[in-house]
């Protein structure tokens, strides 16, 4: 599991779908299904059903969704840490 595919999920989550989510991102629909894909592979678990354009959390998308903005949120100011200490 990488950063990056949880900042998709998550992107997914709060776009309500895929394509305004790879608009969020800044990357290809396409780009953004492999990563989440990959993702599901990952885990062994589905974390969308996919209702044409719409998405809808399964249970095992829901048990995610906190941990993984959980994981962004640490990761920001870790890198906000590292950044002070530079003195910047």
């Amino acid at each position: 599991m990488e950063r990056r595919q949880l900042e998709y999920f998550v992107a997914v989550v709060d776009q309500g779908g895929f394509g305004r989510a790879s608009e969020a991102v800044h990357v290809t629909q396409p780009s953004l299904s492999q990563a989440i894909a990959a993702l599901e592979k990952d885990l062994g678990v589905t974390l969308f059903h996919r209702l044409g354009r719409k998405v809808k959390l399964t249970a095992a998308g829901e048990a995610l969704l906190a941990p993984a903005r959980q994981v962004l949120r640490d990761h920001a100011v870790a890198r906000a840490a590292v950044a002070k200490g530079r003195g910047g």
